[in-house]
């Protein structure tokens, strides 16, 4: 493999640039260049050969047309070790390129703002950019491609210690992220694009026509569920909202089921707000509390709900842990701790426990965004829906019946119904203003989870309220919520039986508001 002697610069994205091509020009690297990228070449003192001297034709069309040309393609993709294909750039008078930097037009970021145009959309779909990302790293085999600023320093440590030339393994990892960079690039423009179509679909629907792009892995997890099961992350690259970006900061790697709990302590923690927490065990909440006094307050309430499932569970809040609640969070076992942030002598307290695992998620990745596609898998094929965000206010449901809600029984409302929207269905959820007091979850009768969450309720639920992700098709999961001490009730409403519902909760003095809407969660 000859060294690298001629590269072909061409970016959207100028992090590090300069620094690099300095570095590449002081190997004696002769450096090729277009536009914007070589002019902030020259403003740094470097040579640099204007793609049209290459090419003998001026940039055209307002830049739309500069380096679809064969002396540069064919520089790029001629095979060093094919007698023809030497005859030919000798014969057309063209020079190899070894190395070939691009990056794309921000298409993406270009269509996010909300005031761009058609036009302005259309103007940043990349033609030529993809075209010698693609060309070079279909010729990985003697040309290196670098899409990523990140990879600079690994190139350039690797023309160090390789006398000037890249080694096929790195040349086929830059490849395989090359080919990455132009499929996410065409699947950003492709569902913008459906966008405009969905506007016009026959199907009156807000999920795109086409949905899906490559994502690269960050991660091979321990296992899947089950030890015999591999498993990864995979994660959106940029500055998306969302746990993915949560950063460890100490303890064991992280298992798939880690990161399905800490997923569900999550979306809850966003819900409940930073003065909130939250206990979660296998995607089901066994505890939440808010308090305005302090976050360790929260928590003992939050666990109090159910004990027993706090063993061994993943705690999550949006707030900040302090020194007094680090304490209490390791007295007993947990798996993970999720927050927004820690005090340094929560750090040091939390860091005796070397096994557990501890990370950080900043107010950004905490924040709810106004919507989001979410995905699951089925035989042969994938499901999408969009997620079920944002916390609707009780108050604003219809009350049914005849005595309406006490000031402290709608606080206790919107806490239940908050939480059962972050239950498995069949979902009861009994809880006073501040603390969830007992949940019954995941029954295939709705009677049954109202049983189990009195079974298990280690406290008297006098005076709760108590919320239904869904309709209560009979009057008997009223009546035991009654039974348990509940005096008011929130649900969707919908049931054939709903005059029969009411008339159970008028029977018995209790207030129970309609919300209208369902809170399945499968």
């Amino acid at each position: 493999m000859a060294s690298i002697a001629r590269a072909l610069l061409s970016v959207s994205d100028k992090t590090g640039l300069v620094p690099f091509a300095q570095a590449l020009a002081a190997r004696g690297v002769e450096l090729v260049s277009t536009g914007g990228t070589a002019r902030a070449l020259a403003d740094a003192g470097l040579a640099v050969i204007p793609v049209s001297e290459v090419t003998g034709f001026p940039e055209m069309m307002d830049g739309r047309v500069k380096t679809l040309h064969p002396a540069i393609h064919g520089g790029i993709l001629a095979r060093r070790d094919h007698v023809t294909d030497i005859e030919a750039l000798e014969a057309h008078g063209i020079r190899p390129i070894d190395l070939v930097v691009v990056n794309l037009y921000p298409f993406e970021a270009t269509v996010s703002r909300a005031e761009v145009t058609r036009e302005e959309a259309v103007e940043q779909i990349d033609i030529g950019g993809p075209s010698m990302v693609r060309s070079a790293a279909k010729n990985h085999a003697f040309v290196g491609v670098v899409t990523e600023p990140g990879d600079y320093d690994v190139v350039l440590a690797a023309l160090a210690e390789h006398d000037g030339h890249l080694p096929g393994p790195l040349r086929l990892r830059l490849a395989q992220t090359a080919f990455l960079h132009t499929a996410r690039y065409d699947a950003a423009i492709a569902s913008w694009l459906g966008g405009e179509l969905d506007a016009d679909d026959e199907v009156d629907a807000p999920v795109p026509r086409v949905f899906g792009r490559p994502l690269p892995r960050r991660a091979v997890l321990r296992y899947g569920e089950n030890p015999h099961q591999a498993a990864a992350l995979y994660v959106e690259p940029g500055e998306a909202v969302g746990l993915a970006r949560a950063r460890q900061l100490q303890g064991k790697e992280l298992s798939y089921n880690n990161w399905l709990d800490m997923d569900a302590a999550f979306t809850l923690a966003r819900d409940l707000g930073p003065t909130g927490i939250a206990v979660i065990k296998h995607t089901n909440p066994c505890g939440a509390a808010r308090s305005s006094t302090s976050l360790l307050q929260a928590w003992e309430q939050a666990r109090a709900c159910d004990p027993v499932s706090a063993f061994g569970g993943i705690v999550a809040t949006a707030g900040t842990i302090d020194g007094p609640l680090a304490v209490s969070l390791v007295e007993g076992f947990l798996e993970v701790i999720l927050a927004a942030d820690l005090t340094e002598e929560a750090r040091d307290i939390l860091s005796r426990k070397k096994n557990l695992r501890v990370l950080t998620l900043d107010a950004r990745g905490f924040r709810t965004p106004e919507r989001e596609l979410v995905q699951r898998p089925v035989s042969g094929g994938l499901l999408v829906q969009e997620a079920d965000l944002g916390v609707e206010s009780v108050r604003a449901g219809r009350v049914v019946t005849e005595r309406a809600p006490s000031d402290a029984e709608w606080a206790s409302l919107d806490l239940a119904w908050l939480v059962a929207r972050h239950v498995k269905s069949n979902a009861i959820v009994f809880a006073f203003a501040d603390r969830i007091a007992a949940i019954g979850a995941g029954q295939m009768s709705r009677v049954d989870s109202s049983r189990i969450a009195v079974f298990k309720a280690t406290t008297p639920l006098s005076g709760s309220a108590v919320a239904s992700d869904a309709f209560f098709p009979f009057a008997d999961g009223v009546e035991a919520a009654a039974e348990a001490g509940a005096t008011a009730v929130v649900q969707p409403g919908g049931s054939i039986r709903d005059a029969e519902v009411i008339a159970a909760a008028d029977a018995r003095g209790l207030a129970m508001v309609f919300t209208g809407r369902r809170h399945f969660r499968h």
